[in-house]
């Protein structure tokens, strides 16, 4: 029963489906926007299970690939460092994963077809050669959390409205603090290996006000959709606005610790963002529905 519970535990901190999940909640906040309540079930279910399974099966390709620099890292939260998954499991989940996310796509429409099928590529790029230059890199992971809401946009219309294209943009933003507080945290072992981060370019301090610009940023854009008129379902909804406000206030929170803490829990942050993000999520969802 303890070894099932384990192999359950490292499967899921392998594919890490948490973040699957969201860029499910992303796809379907796009269609719910650009539907205006029209949502073809069938297809909405193909659309949200793209990022899912393609998302698992980069993830796994990912720690396959890092599993060296993982280890000189101590990086106890990768699976297969920890030994409870083998480097040809992961090889295994992203062999019949990454076809499966393209197939579901298909199902959907061609434009959500190419999206995925040039999201997967960049995908495999991204984690056999791409990621050594974390610069590039860190854009890329914060396009894969922005691009899902103009994929769900587009299973309905190819006309997208402007407020998902701002919900894109938070994204993006909010990704891109997040990919750069993980290079913080891999610093030494990136620069044993001689792997070209923001923090080994600028230096950690600097990094740290990146970061702080780009969630600052976040937080500005967030307040556009309820106090301008650029839809009607965001425009001066309390629900929204409280919603969001809660995701803000996190990030507020980690931008204050990370400039006046000189001793800083880079995991703590990036756990107490995922969650802003979540919130975030829930927020424009809960304004699409009122």
């Amino acid at each position: 029963m303890r070894r099932k519970k384990t192999l359950i535990k490292a499967t899921w901190d392998l594919l890490r489906l948490e973040h699957g999940f969201m860029l499910a909640i992303a796809v379907f906040i796009g269609a719910l926007i650009a539907g205006k309540g029209f949502l073809p079930i069938e297809k909405l279910i193909y659309a949200c299970l793209t990022p899912i399974f393609l998302e698992a099966a980069t993830f796994a390709l990912n720690d396959y690939f890092d599993f060296e620099i993982d280890k000189e890292n101590k990086r106890m939260d990768r699976p297969l460092v920890r030994g409870d998954l083998k480097p040809k499991h992961a090889l295994i989940f992203f062999s019949t994963m990454f076809p499966l996310g393209l197939l579901f796509s298909f199902f959907v429409n061609t434009i959500c077809f190419l999206i995925a099928l040039l999201t997967g590529f960049l995908a495999i790029a991204y984690d056999i050669k791409m990621k050594k230059v974390k610069l590039i890199g860190n854009f890329y992971i914060s396009y894969t959390m922005a691009i899902p809401f103009i994929f769900g946009g587009t299973v309905i219309s190819t006309h997208i409205p402007v407020i998902v294209y701002i919900i894109a943009a938070i994204a993006f933003l909010s990704g891109s603090g997040r990919e750069i507080m993980k290079d913080i945290m891999d610093y030494r072992g990136d620069r044993k290996k001689g792997v070209k981060s923001l923090p080994i370019y600028i230096g950690l301090k600097s990094s740290v006000f990146i970061i702080n610009v780009f969630y600052l940023s976040a937080v500005a854009i967030s307040i556009i959709p309820f106090v301008l008129l650029v839809d009607k379902s965001y425009y001066h909804n309390y629900l929204y606005l409280c919603t969001v406000l809660l995701a803000d206030i996190l990030f507020v929170y980690v931008v204050v610790d990370l400039s006046l803490k000189k001793e800083q829990n880079i995991n703590i942050y990036r756990k107490i963002t995922l969650l802003a993000m979540f919130i975030g999520l829930i927020a424009f969802l809960l304004g699409g529905f009122t």
